[in-house]
């Protein structure tokens, strides 16, 4: 390795004894024809852009909305690998402080307190990932290099706590004046959002942990009822409006179904029978707007396009061959090519949701954490997410498919249109839809929360499957690891022989020693 020795030789440089040996070496070696150092504002740009979950990816295999028949481009196996990683975005996090301080803000401002909103964000993700990981020895550099494993209970109490701090500063800086932010694509720098949300994902996170409502260190049903009941302190998402979501804007970011990739992904996936046959069981016209009829029994058996049997979904767990031969055949329903493939820019991607955060309170009504009415909540959530797809309360919802031999997605000539009429209270009325209270009304709850999630906030409606058994994922020879759901990502392969002891002791800890996808990571238990 070579070592560079800082000195000065006085009998050869004397003329620069007075320069050269007061500077320290990184000071001579700045590039002053280079930007030094990043604003703040840039460093949240980019951590936004980070943290964002786009849809179209392998999450949604793992969610058993959209599936994989080909391949060569993926398949629907739950042989989970290692983990995401965002360690290098929580560096950031923390240089996005630094550099706000240097720029003379105070040691509360907006950075600071998004900064602790991520490190929640981001490291529980990762836990709920993986389970317990490196948090707070992590991120020390040279200091530590060999971080200790934090067990999950911890890692989701100190998260909460930072999240706590965040609605404190924020709500802080808004009493103040100071009511934006620069370098936010959310919202736009409001401050008043990013509190409503960071109060929202805590709810989340709480809800996440149904499992442990008797471990009292956690407190679970009092600070979730200590939010709810006190919106002043506490405010959360009060519409669509509110949403924390990813806007696509043609030609910096386009959305990941386009009129630019149809031609390899139009027919290449096709939609799951866990998410098509709960929509269709339900009468749910959100069908019309997510998938297209199954082109098989519209033209071949003759049924209405419109008849909720012309859409239907792959099992999950279908032998991928089989699966391919059958969406060759037209036997499934596919995304809508209208709404996802005729421009560049799709729909917004939520990340964090005003439908999820109403199911989230009815569940927790429902478990009887906190008082309230969870029918309210219930069909506030079911409402929210049809407005989001432009379904009105009582009307006509249009439905446009792709029509067969067509050539141009983006014409809208290529497209037949139908008007179907809509009535949410005769939707409501269906005893499969209509709030039924205890075990049944859970179980309506989750699924609607799934529903409300297609498409958004990337593993979140794994995870509600997870935790809840709802709604019923299937397996096969498709899905691999021996007909099991796979419960938890492996650890990054790099742990194995960097952080070889900790990395052991964890496994230890949570999986008798192995780094097993089926093991049950505290969360669960």
């Amino acid at each position: 390795m070579k070592t560079i020795v800082k000195t000065c030789f006085l009998p050869v440089l004397l003329a620069l004894a007075t320069t050269g040996c007061n500077k320290d070496y990184e000071e001579l070696t700045v590039n002053e024809n280079k930007p030094n150092s990043v604003p703040a504002s840039l460093l949240l740009n980019g951590i936004l852009n980070d943290a964002f979950e786009a849809p179209n990816g392998q999450y949604e295999a793992w969610d058993q909305y959209y599936l994989n028949n080909y391949d060569y481009y993926g398949n629907n196996r739950y042989d989970f690998g290692g983990g995401t990683i965002y360690y290098t975005t929580l560096k950031n996090v923390g240089l996005m402080e630094s550099q706000a301080r240097t720029a003379g803000l105070e040691a509360v401002n907006p950075y600071e307190a998004l900064g602790n909103f991520f490190r929640a964000y981001l490291f529980t993700r990762m836990s709920l990932e993986m389970g317990d990981i490196p948090q707070s020895q992590a991120l020390q550099g040279l200091a530590t290099l060999t971080p200790a494993y934090d067990a999950q209970k911890d890692i989701f109490t100190q998260s909460f706590a930072w999240l706590e701090s965040a609605n404190t500063d924020l709500a802080s800086l808004i009493a103040g004046g100071t009511t934006t932010v620069t370098g936010d694509i959310y919202f736009n720098g409001d401050l008043k959002k990013w509190q409503k949300v960071v109060n929202t994902l805590r709810l989340r996170l709480l809800l996440s942990l149904s499992k442990k409502t008797g471990d009292s260190d956690l407190a679970l049903a009092s600070q979730f009822a200590s939010i709810v009941n006190n919106p002043t302190k506490y405010p959360l998402l009060q519409g669509n409006a509110d949403n924390m979501q990813y806007v696509y804007v043609a030609p910096t970011n386009l959305y990941p179904n386009n009129n630019r990739n149809f031609g390899q992904d139009g027919s290449r996936k096709n939609m799951s029978a866990t998410y098509v046959g709960l929509l269709t069981r339900l009468k749910d016209p959100r069908v019309y707007l997510t998938c297209e009829p199954a082109r098989y029994y519209v033209d071949n058996l003759k049924q209405s396009a419109t008849d909720y049997a012309s859409f239907v979904g792959a099992d999950a767990g279908l032998d991928l061959g089989e699966m391919y031969n059958n969406a060759g055949q037209q036997k499934y329903s596919f995304l809508n090519r209208k709404r996802y493939f005729s421009t560049l820019t799709g729909e917004p991607s939520i990340q964090i949701g005003y439908p999820e955060l109403c199911f989230n309170i009815a569940e927790a009504i429902n478990r009887g954490w906190v008082t309230g009415n969870a029918e309210s909540y219930y069909t506030a959530g079911i409402q929210a997410s049809m407005q989001y797809y432009g379904i009105p309360a009582n009307g006509n919802v249009t439905a446009s498919f792709y029509r067969p031999g067509s050539t141009d997605v983006t014409s809208a000539a290529n497209y037949d249109t139908y008007t179907v009429p809509f009535s949410f209270s005769d939707y409501y009325a269906q005893p499969t839809v209509k709030y039924a209270g205890g075990t049944t009304g859970l179980t309506q709850i989750v699924q609607q929360k799934y529903l409300a999630l297609f498409r958004h906030s990337g593993l979140e409606a794994y995870y509600n499957y997870r935790r809840t058994g709802v709604p019923t994922f299937t397996t096969g020879p498709g899905t691999g690891n021996s007909g099991r759901i796979a419960l938890r990502f492996q650890y990054p392969t790099s742990e194995r022989t960097a952080n070889t002891a900790n990395y052991q002791n964890a496994l230890q800890r949570q999986f008798g020693g192995n780094d097993d996808i089926n093991g049950v990571m505290y969360q669960l238990k």
